[in-house]
Formats: structure tokens, C-alpha cells, sequence
């Protein structure tokens, strides 16, 4: 299906603001998608996000600022993220060897169990969405890498 039928837009200004609609409407597609993925888990996408990073990290503790850093949504609270993961016994907080002051978060056994099994429903309903063979997913990848980095400038 066409964007134009998606959105029900006869037409775009120009191909640049089609292709921004295109990313925007295909961000919020993949993000729906991911919800009711981990809608089971009682997750969202940002605590799942949250929870990848902790299991990267592991076995060390990492701060609330290096959980933000690599947040895709750099708006995102990550303290509340942690703190629900806290309440939900998939992450702990600890006291930092570095800073006494503050705390570091790691993630719990439980909490790499549950990454473990979703990572697994993630790279299954990845191989099946993309129709896309892995020539045109890498061109994809470049062209948005290319496409970030020429806004940067």
C-alpha cells in the first residue's frame, strides 16, 4: 500500500515532505506493532528499550544517564522507565561504587529471562515484516544514516 492510501492524502507537496510524512507514519507503524508485541508482558516500547540496554550492560550497573544517552526517544523519563521496572522486579537500583550519592540500575534475572524470550518474538516478527531482502534493508539503512547525518550539518 502507498502512503497516499495510508493516510488517505491525494498528495505532497514535493517528494521530501512525502518521504518525511513516509518515516513519521512508518515510525508510529512499527511502534504500534512493537506494543502489541509487548503488550502481553505488560511492557511498553521505551521500558523494553530500557531493559535491552540493561541486559547489554550486564553484568555491570549503569547510571540513569547512560540509560538516557542511548534511549532512541531522547525525551523519554528514564528515571520513571527504571522505576517501573523497579516495581515490576525486572531491574534494581544500587548504590553507585563511583558516586555514593546516586544510584546505578541493573537488571535482574527475571529481567533478563523476559529479554531473552522477547528478543527471540522481536527477531521472529522482524524477519517476517520487512519483506525486504537483506540488499534493500542495508541500502535502507544506509540511505537513513546518510539522511540523519546530512541534518546534522
Amino acid at each position: 500500500m502507498s502512503i497516499e492510501k495510508d493516510i488517505k492524502q491525494k498528495s505532497f507537496k514535493n517528494v521530501y515532505q512525502k518521504v518525511a510524512v513516509n518515516l513519521m507514519f512508518t515510525e508510529s507503524w512499527l511502534l504500534n506493532h512493537y506494543s502489541q508485541l509487548l503488550k502481553p508482558y505488560n511492557l511498553s516500547d521505551k521500558q523494553y528499550f530500557v531493559l535491552k540496554i540493561l541486559s547489554e550492560s550486564h553484568p555491570d550497573t549503569v547510571s540513569v544517564n547512560f540509560i538516557l544517552e542511548r534511549m532512541l526517544d531522547k525525551m523519554s523519563n528514564a528515571s520513571r522507565l527504571v522505576d517501573k521496572l523497579v516495581e515490576k522486579k525486572l531491574a534494581v537500583k544500587v548504590r553507585s561504587k563511583v558516586d555514593k550519592r546516586s544510584m546505578d540500575v541493573a537488571i535482574t534475572s527475571q529481567g533478563l529471562q523476559l529479554v531473552e524470550e522477547l528478543n527471540k518474538k522481536v527477531a521472529l516478527w522482524e524477519a517476517n515484516y520487512a519483506r525486504l531482502t537483506k540488499e534493500e534493508i542495508k541500502a535502507l539503512h544506509d540511505l537513513l544514516n546518510k539522511m540523519r547525518d546530512s541534518i546534522k550539518q
